[in-house]
């Protein structure tokens, strides 16, 4: 059975390869210092088979957005920046890719970011798509470009909601 965790020391974090050299190094090498810090959470999808291979991950934190890349539907009577969460990271390993592990990743931290929201003022997430490639698929979880920047994408919180409806 797959399940989400809070990455720890026991997962094997070394043999994780996703193909993206930067995205191992971070998983491998600051992962874990930045949630000792608390500068983000990284949670890895394991299975409970062998709890330490990591089968994929992804890491959310705070941040603020000026409300001038927004789209003016969203950003009515807000002020100039606004609370919100980024999708900082997200990867598959690659001997697990195409088994629906990425959709089940973003599930995940679409239940997290609901749950935070409902404790704390955000008004959506974010992520930066890497490449045309990764803005696709952001895109297809309902995901918008932002104005100036098209690889910086926004789900604002109705939509994470409707999203998580739809998983039901």
């Amino acid at each position: 059975m797959i399940k989400i965790e809070l990455l720890e020391k026991s997962h094997d974090r070394m043999q994780f390869d996703c193909g993206n050299t930067q995205l191992n190094i971070f998983l491998q090498n600051t992962a874990r210092q930045h949630i000792t810090k608390g500068m983000s959470r990284t949670f890895v999808l394991i299975n409970d088979k062998n709890s330490k291979e990591i089968l994929g991950f992804y890491t959310l934190s705070i941040c603020e957005v000026e409300t001038d890349y927004l789209p003016s539907v969203i950003t009515k009577k807000y002020p100039d920046q606004v609370p919100a969460l980024k999708l900082v990271r997200l990867a598959v390993s690659k001997k697990h890719q195409h088994k629906g592990y990425g959709n089940y990743l973003i599930g995940s931290a679409v239940e997290k970011v609901i749950f935070i929201s409902e404790n704390v003022g955000i008004i959506g997430l974010f992520v930066d798509a890497k490449d045309p490639h990764a803005k696709e698929y952001y895109e297809q979880f309902g995901f918008i470009s932002l104005k100036g920047n098209p690889l910086l994408l926004f789900l604002p919180i109705k939509a994470l909601v409707q999203y998580k409806e739809h998983l039901k």
